[in-house]
Formats: C-alpha cells, structure tokens, sequence
C-alpha cells in the first residue's frame, strides 16, 4: 500500500538519502568485494555481473541524491512551492528530469554497455514539419525493466519533448520520481483500479492540455508482459464476450492485448495530435527480479521502431469497435516486428496454450480469482481427503470440467503447462519437481502434469 504524500516526503525520501548516501561511502569496499567475486569464477565468465550491478547502482543512487537536492531548491526559490505550476518552473522541472534520465542513460552504457538503435520514418518535409508542429500520443509496449525510462529519456532528450506519462502509482516508492512525476502533469494508476473506464477523465484532461512539443505516453497493455498475464489477458477477453479478440491475441506471444479504454479517450481529447506506436526487442526476456539479476543484457543492442499515424489518419470518427479493430491491428504489427528483431535470434517467449472457452481448465492457468468449486470453508482444506489417498496411491480421478469440479477431485495440466503455474495456489497438488512449500503440495504417486485441490 502506497503511503500518503505527506509521509514519503518526511520520512521515505530522507531514509532514502540516509541509505544512498551510507552505500556511497561504502562503494569501494563493495565494489572491491564484487570484483574479487567476479574475478573467483562466482558468476559467468566474463561478464562480472556483481561488478557491474554495484557501479550502476552507485550511479543510480548518486543521480537520485542530486535530483532530491535540486528539486528542494526549487521548491525554496518557488516560493515554497507557490510558483511551481508556473511555465518557468515546469520547464525547469522537465530539465532536471532530462539530467536525470541522462545520468541513468550514461551509467547504463558504462556499466551494461547499453546501446539503442531506432528505426524512425524518413526525415522528410512533412515528417519533419510534423515533429516541430503537432503533438503526439504515444503508444508503446511494455515489456522488462526501464524501457519506460528509455522511451521518456528518447522523447525528452532526441526529440525534445515535453512528455505526460500514465504510469504505476508504484513508482512513487522512489523519492525522485514522486516528486517530479507529481510536479508535472502525469496521472498515477493503481494497479487494483486499472480498469479500461478509470482514471479516463485525467488521461482526456492531459490530452487536452497537450501544446506543440507535448507528448502523452500510454501503455496500452496496462502492465510488463510475462506469460501468465498473457493468458490472464485472453481470459479476460473471453470472460467479456470478445472471443474474437482473444483469438488474435493468441497470434501475438510477444505482447498482451491492448486496453483500448485510455488510448480511445486521449486521441479523441486531442483531435490534433499524431499517434506514435513503439515496438523495441531486447529487454523482454527479463519477466522477474531474478532476470535482471541472471539475465540483464551485457554489450546488447535494445533495437526500437516507432510509426507515426498523422491525425488527419486515426479514426476518431469511427465507432468504438472500428477504432478497438484499428488498435488491435497495430499491436499485431507490433507483435510481427518484435518476432523479427530479437537480439541474437532469440525465440519467440514459450507460453501454455490458452483452451478454448468451455474445454477443460488447467489448473496452473486459472485466472486470479478461484473457481467456484475452490471457494469453499477454509478448515476443509486441510483434511486428509480421500482424493489425496487416491493420489498417493497413483490414482487419479477424472478430469472435469471447470465449475463442475467438486472438492477431493483432481484436475489436469496440459503437457505444455510451465512448472510453476501448476502450484500457483496454496494446496494445489503436482506431480513432478517440489514446489515451494508455501504454495502448493506434491504427491509423488501422481501421474506426471496433474494437479489437484486436496479436499474432503
């Protein structure tokens, strides 16, 4: 739960400095203690991850310290605040925020030996009077960590524009983003209200307010992609009646189905602004914390491709299913480029097939609500039933249907299915690898790929 405003300023952000500063002065011991490691065989040859984890943080936490400081002292000189809203102050803002986003770029390079190449449209006239005279709103896949930086810190230091982000209200953990991203106008989404119809009439009022160099940045997909919010996603197009959405989702691995609810409202709030849509490959294999630990790209190339829809081309007149129809026929070319520009070859993510609505369900790719037949009193749940005798004894019973499974039955995971999800509720049952025994529990005598509720 976020805290109030008042308390991450008084108490978060000052711990936060207090933090940065102590490792600071530690850094060297650390950094000598990572390449000592490195340099012992404790990691990969050659890539000196520990080393490298340390130096960028180091530049993360002093860039974060001198941003505090100077947003600080522009507070005091506005007047304690008083004249913050104003155009000199905005623009000072938007250069602290360039400063910053810099200083992550630059550390970045260094350390991970990051590159990025874009692939834009042709420089020609009318591009370029577009550039220097229309706004736009920008469309972009979400995919690994800090591609929302690397977009905002292109728009601000390539393109020179001013950009309005919709973004998690999670990101206001880190001091240095609460505070500019609440200075300037951006909207924060909580993640248990980012439905399709909430937070609309902020995303229309930054629509409106858009001037010649402004940029509105939305993430249609509403969050990172990894393989079980891709089927969430299919399922929740099936629950709302669109199984002919869900179908062309199951086409496009490599990205969720776009939330039309935000995109539809910005572009017809700001009837002369352009449409960007963004697709970049290279940091979308990272879909945990351990990824950007095993995983983090080392002297890669992120590739990135945008397309500009002039707005005189957006259907804003269109009916609402012919802009979702034009929407999703953008994400499938989106999904298209990034199969064909994976650094180093890399394949297509490998995600459980989606059944089909009404066939048998998996149990490790349910939705993130139980089934009705796994509601029931909690103390139940922990008896010994005779479907857990069954299992140890290598029996399984059938398989049925989803909402027609009554408790001590079992259910069966497809071949396909990945480990993990098949023990992503507590006291789900699999066969196969343990899993953690905080989640789920395992019965050996059970046939390879089964799960089951262990139930009266």
């Amino acid at each position: 739960m976020l805290p109030p405003r008042l308390v991450r300023r008084l108490v978060l952000a000052p711990m936060v400095i207090v933090l940065a500063l102590g490792l600071i002065v530690l850094s060297p011991l650390l950094l000598l203690l990572a390449l000592l490691s490195g340099l012992a065989g404790l990691l990969r040859a050659g890539r000196m991850r520990n080393l490298r984890l340390v130096s960028f943080v180091v530049v993360w936490l002093t860039a974060e310290i001198v941003a505090l400081v100077l947003l600080f002292g522009l507070w005091i000189v506005s007047g304690f605040g008083g004249r913050l809203h104003t155009e000199p102050y905005q623009s000072r803002h938007y250069a602290v925020v360039r400063w910053f986003l810099d200083a992550l770029y630059r550390g970045a390079e260094r350390t991970y030996g990051l590159r990025v190449e874009i692939e834009e449209p042709e420089l020609t006239g009318d591009e370029l009077a577009a550039r220097l005279t229309r706004p736009v709103v920008v469309l972009s896949r979400h995919a690994g960590p800090g591609d929302s930086f690397l977009l905002v810190h292109q728009l601000l230091s390539v393109y020179g524009r001013r950009p309005r982000v919709v973004m998690k209200a999670a990101l206001q953990f880190d001091p240095s983003l609460d505070v500019l991203g609440n200075r300037l106008p951006n909207v924060f989404v909580q993640h248990r209200q980012a439905g399709e119809s909430i937070f609309t009439d902020q995303i229309e009022r930054l629509a409106r307010g858009l001037g010649q160099d402004g940029a509105l940045v939305i993430f249609p997909e509403g969050a990172n992609w990894t393989p079980s919010r891709w089927r969430r996603a299919i399922r929740r197009l099936e629950h709302a009646g669109r199984r002919d959405l869900a179908d062309r989702a199951r086409e496009m691995p490599n990205v969720l189905p776009p939330r039309p609810g935000g995109t539809l409202a910005a572009t017809a709030a700001c009837p002369g602004a352009d449409v960007i849509f963004v697709a970049h490959a290279g940091l979308d294999t990272i879909a945990s914390i351990g990824d950007v630990w095993r995983r983090f790209p080392v002297d890669q190339v992120i590739r990135a491709r945008w397309w500009r829809v002039p707005f005189d081309q957006v259907p804003r007149e269109a009916d609402h299913e012919a802009q979702v129809q034009w929407l999703f026929g953008w994400w499938e070319r989106i999904d298209s480029w990034i199969t064909e520009n994976r650094p180093g070859g890399a394949a297509v993510p490998a995600v459980a097939a989606v059944p089909e609505k009404g066939a048998t369900e998996v149990a490790g790719e349910l939705s993130g609500s139980s089934p009705p037949w796994a509601r029931a009193n909690t103390s139940t749940r922990h008896q010994a039933s005779a479907a857990g005798s069954d299992a140890r004894a290598g029996r399984v019973r059938p398989t049925r249907t989803r909402g027609q499974e009554p408790e001590g039955h079992w259910g069966a995971c497809t071949a396909n299915a990945p480990r993990p999800s098949c023990g992503s509720w507590l006291r789900w049952s699999c066969a196969g690898p343990r899993p953690s025994p905080r989640t789920a529990q395992w019965w050996p005598g059970a046939p390879a790929g089964s799960c089951g509720w262990r139930g009266r």
